[in-house]
């Protein structure tokens, strides 16, 4: 347990930011473990690699995250569209691939490609309804992420290693809200799609630093 303690210490020193109180927990249940003496004994018997220790405790940290670079992503397709016919992925949602989709079409616009959950669909009545789904190979897209972070020095350059750590661009970033104790940031990533995103917000929620982040 003692080795075990050590090379999990060192482990951690390799997370692209310091780990949050509870991602100990998380990282039990993750790779099912009863408590953390057993975790301490599976690393130093290496009967649990270095890589999937990192992954549970910080999601895309182990090295699954990492993958071919955003300027290289295929072009995205929709299937049930016909090819040429001009679409746009819609604003409000932010649509990826691996998102549940639906097509608006309205007379003389380009069709709108929403997720399923788009609020905006309740405006949709006066469009047609069109059954879309992403095309095969598609990579790539930019998501909308909000986190709120510590008012403490270097968290936001924490969140940024996150991002460059999991390979998402930085396309937008403002200041949304802010007070003596919490700031919030609203960020445009590029992404390859919706489970390249959600390790990027489970990592986030992973760090000391972060007290929430969700998708908007």
């Amino acid at each position: 347990v003692a080795l075990g303690r050590k090379i999990f210490d060192e482990l951690v020193t390799r997370l692209p930011a310091k780990p949050g109180k509870g991602a100990l927990d998380l990282a039990l249940k993750r790779l099912k473990f009863a408590d953390a003496d057993a975790l301490m004994q599976a690393i130093a018997r290496k009967t649990v690699s270095d890589e999937q220790v990192m992954e549970a405790v910080m999601p895309g940290s182990g090295g699954s995250a990492k993958g071919k670079p955003l300027s290289q992503r295929e072009p995205i397709s929709i299937k049930g569209l016909t090819p040429g016919v001009a679409y746009d992925l819609s604003p409000c949602c932010h649509p990826v691939p691996g998102d549940r989709i639906v097509g608006l079409r309205r007379a003389d616009e380009a069709i709108q490609i929403h997720t399923i959950e788009c609020d905006e669909l309740a405006n949709g009545v006066d469009a047609d309804w069109l059954d879309i789904a992403w095309g095969d190979g598609s990579d790539g897209g930019t998501a909308r992420v909000a986190v709120m972070v510590r008012n403490e020095t270097g968290a936001l350059a924490t969140v940024a290693g996150i991002f460059a750590s999991h390979s998402a661009n930085i396309v937008n970033l403002k200041l949304d809200t802010r007070d003596e104790s919490f700031h919030t940031y609203v960020t445009d990533l590029e992404v390859h799609g919706v489970q390249h995103l959600m390790k990027i917000i489970a990592a986030l929620r992973a760090t000391d630093v972060v007290v929430e982040a969700s998708r908007t």
